[in-house]
């Protein structure tokens, strides 16, 4: 892992013309550093432990959101087939038992007058917990930087927050995508006065749309949560497009795995199926970070090709150092009060130490001895 840098070394503008711009530039000398460097940061980083603690972020914020979606939808009258639909959904992961538990207080929301409320509970939550999900994207990606955060709370929580507004909002929306599809479509369909050709339409359209919101919460993410100075903003970086690809990838497989050879639901019993959706997320935050570490390390592979000395440290400055400041200054307090603890024990061993070899040895030296 790269050691941490400071201002000094990474006053380098992010958009260096030296810097090449267009993958064709780079070297294959270039990409299969990049590549190399890519695999062993991610070991170094321990993504996979990152990818963890992500996790379970992810599933701190995903009832209250649950709770938001169908809630939303119970203001148009539509929570008794969303809850439907979403415990048909629920049902191919978990077992009868389990399904029976949480539908329970889905229903009962379905069935309150008090949608509205419950909508504003659940998006309060959903903000709430997702952004502990953005705060740990951003620290888990400060480190594949090797930069420390050096942005005050009053700044970073504001931008952790808008990260997380645009973030729920997408997840809400890819949500509600997925769940007005079939029979649930038909119904909003029928309700606004659109005809079958629309709604298939939409069936199809979704895909693409579910695509773009993907694509657009990674960008968000890669961009904002780290204390780094990015080059400019890109919809689809080179590290995005590998990471939602191996995501893509990597979910077919599991699917594939758990249907065909897993044996989770004998081994888990009821919680078969958590433990399956669990490991998907795992898996996602896996790509998500690995995607991440390969734009760090392409950045390094053009300051490297650009002639910048990046073999150390990748040469992106950090978006504030305050801070990096404040906690330099505290430790060098701390250092300075270590000293004094040791300096004042030091003195009081030697005065002792001077104390003892000044009494007499033999208590008839003593002249007070014979008093």
């Amino acid at each position: 892992m790269a050691l941490v840098k400071t201002r000094s070394e990474t006053d380098v503008d992010p958009d260096d013309p030296r810097k090449p711009e267009s993958p064709s530039d780079l070297t294959k000398r270039t990409w299969i550093y990049t590549f190399k460097k890519t695999l062993r940061e991610f070991s170094s980083d321990q993504c996979t432990d990152l990818a963890a603690a992500l996790t379970y972020y992810a599933v701190q914020a995903l009832f209250p959101g649950l709770l938001a979606v169908v809630s939303l939808l119970g203001l148009f009258g539509q929570a008794g087939s969303t809850t439907t639909t979403v415990l048909d959904l629920l049902g191919r992961f978990v077992s009868a038992d389990m399904l029976k538990t949480i539908s329970g207080p889905i229903e009962e929301l379905t069935k309150s007058n008090a949608a509205g409320v419950a909508f504003v509970v659940g998006v309060v939550g959903a903000l709430w917990s997702a952004s502990g999900y953005v705060g740990a994207f951003g620290r888990a990606l400060n480190r594949i930087y090797a930069q420390e955060e050096g942005r005050p709370v009053w700044k970073l929580r504001p931008v952790n927050l808008l990260v997380t507004v645009i973030t729920v909002i997408l997840v809400v929306v890819a949500a509600l995508i997925l769940v007005l599809s079939g029979g649930v479509a038909q119904t909003i369909g029928s309700f606004i006065g659109l005809g079958p050709t629309v709604v298939l339409v939409w069936d199809i359209a979704k895909w693409p749309v579910l695509a773009v919101i993907i694509v657009v919460v990674v960008a968000v993410l890669y961009y904002f949560a780290p204390n780094v100075q990015q080059p400019k903003f890109r919809w689809l970086s080179r590290g995005a497009l590998l990471a939602i690809g191996v995501w893509l990838l990597a979910s077919v497989g599991f699917a594939f795995y758990v249907a065909n050879f897993s044996s989770y639901n004998k081994t888990y019993g009821a919680l078969g199926g958590v433990i399956v959706f669990l490991l998907w997320l795992w898996i996602t935050n896996i790509a998500l970070l690995f995607g991440a570490e390969f734009d760090a390390e392409t950045e390094r592979g053009r300051e490297l090709q650009a002639g910048l000395e990046a073999e150390e440290s990748i040469l992106l400055p950090p978006r504030d150092t305050r801070q990096i400041d404040k906690k330099a200054a505290k430790h060098a307090e701390d250092v300075q009060q270590a000293v004094t603890v040791r300096e004042k024990a030091v003195e009081d061993r030697r005065r002792e130490e001077a104390a003892e070899a000044a009494r007499p040895k033999n208590p008839s030296d003593d002249p007070t001895y014979f008093v």
